[in-house]
């Protein structure tokens, strides 16, 4: 268990896979450079004794009878060298005799002693006292006049100091590569300390916006984190806007309770009056409070949302105001592409609704609604051949009932520009080339 919470953080999964990534490459570069070497140091060692060989071979002579005759001093002193590590041997097969030197005193070397002329070998060979040696060989035929002899020449090498030159060479190539190893990871850690000090400093103004001492975060981040920090700033903006929505919709439903509460409390001493008011009354209440409560749920821009298709929302809301208004004979136009957009559900349903719901409560007969999108943001157009409107602005002014202030546009219009301020879109009321007005919105992708 603490290990998969060791395993959570970044900075250990990346110098873990590090670790193995580093211990991975310097086990292969060890086990090619060992092997390289190994095979370097096999063909030097069968580059000398073939040198050792044909020196060999170049102070031999043979008698008239076919005898080997050798100098009293050999080239290379190790040959006169008891155990100097360096052995040679001469052998006939045909006559069963052989010549070898001093160096073999007391010792069993495994020559090669029977190869035929032309055969040449280098292999290694374990002794009857399990010493090891690399041995060379070279069959020879060697003529002298009408004499012709079989001769096998063979030296051969103890590998004791190949081995001991082997072995230095590892621990040296081992200890050079934990070195360069460790170094490795050094470096590694130091990379990842300033690599992820941007998220340490997220962090930090996260901790610092959370305690309240700053309102953002303000560096300027590496563009792999910017979109992040980005977004943060975009949940803050959008949940300080939520709580600015709820406070408004408490002090908005405070202020619509008190004229009722005033009205009950001024017939609370009559009980037939208070009978009278007080259904029409608790009904108003009731409505005030469904209103503000719907207002203040505006979900606002979803911006981590799955892209909702708005063509459906459409065709539901349209369906049922033709059956609403089915009396006026209402000729409701669709004029729409498919369009897919990232937009909460209910925000959609909210922001259709009521912008159709007024068009075809203050149309004379038409409606036209128009749906497209492109790259940058969803367009929706709302027109009416209805009386228009008078001042754009008053109705959309917070506090203020259209309803009250400009006949022929409902209360829903303050939503609808909530709901457009939330997404960071626009809406513009125009003139409709119908006759009334025209409801435009845009929204940015």
């Amino acid at each position: 268990m603490r290990w998969h919470r060791w395993l959570r953080s970044i900075n250990a999964r990346v110098l873990f896979a590090g670790l193995v990534v580093v211990l991975l490459f310097l086990l292969l570069a060890g086990l090619s450079l060992d092997r390289a070497f190994q095979q370097n140091a096999r063909s030097s060692r069968e580059e000398l004794l073939q040198s050792e060989l044909f020196m060999l071979m170049g102070t031999v002579e043979l008698d008239p009878n076919g005898h080997i005759i050798l100098p009293a001093q050999l080239n290379e002193p190790r040959f006169s060298l008891p155990g100097s590590g360096l052995y040679a041997n001469i052998a006939d097969v045909a006559a069963n005799s052989e010549w070898q030197s001093s160096s073999t005193l007391g010792l069993s070397i495994p020559f090669e002693r029977a190869l035929t002329p032309g055969e040449r070998v280098f292999v290694e060979h374990v002794a009857s006292d399990g010493r090891h040696y690399w041995v060379a060989g070279h069959g020879v035929k060697w003529s002298v006049g009408p004499t012709s002899v079989a001769l096998t020449f063979s030296v051969a090498e103890d590998m004791r100091a190949y081995n001991a030159q082997l072995g230095h060479y590892r621990r040296t190539l081992w200890g050079w590569l934990a070195a360069l190893g460790a170094g490795l990871l050094l470096s590694l850690v130091l990379l990842l300390r300033w690599g992820l000090r941007p998220l340490r400093q997220v962090a930090r103004e996260v901790a610092e916006v959370q305690a309240g001492r700053q309102q953002q975060i303000s560096r300027d981040y590496p563009a792999e984190i910017r979109l992040l920090t980005d977004n943060l700033n975009h949940l803050l903006v959008r949940e300080r806007a939520q709580q600015q929505r709820y406070r408004d919709a408490l002090a908005d439903l405070a202020h619509s309770l008190k004229t009722p509460l005033a009205l009950l409390k001024g017939v609370a001493g009559d009980p037939q009056l208070l009978s009278q008011t007080l259904p029409e009354q608790l009904e108003r209440m009731n409505h005030i409070v469904a209103y503000q409560l719907q207002r203040a749920s505006t979900a606002g821009a979803a911006r981590f949302a799955v892209a909702l298709a708005v063509n459906p929302v459409l065709d539901k809301t349209a369906a049922s105001l033709r059956k609403v208004y089915a009396e006026k004979g209402l000729q409701l136009d669709i004029v729409a592409d498919e369009v897919l957009w990232k937009i909460d559900e209910g925000d959609l349903y909210e922001l259709l609704g009521n912008l159709l719901d007024n068009a075809c409560k203050w149309c004379r007969q038409r409606v036209r609604v128009t749906l497209a999108s492109d790259a940058d943001a969803l367009h929706l157009e709302v027109a009416d051949d209805g009386p228009g409107v008078a001042d754009p602005q008053a109705i959309l002014r917070r506090g203020v009932r259209a309803d009250e202030q400009v006949p022929g546009h409902g209360i829903g219009l303050a939503m609808i520009a909530d709901i457009v301020h939330a997404y960071g879109g626009e809406l513009a009321i125009r003139r409709s080339n119908l006759g009334g007005a025209s409801f435009c919105v845009t929204l940015p992708a």
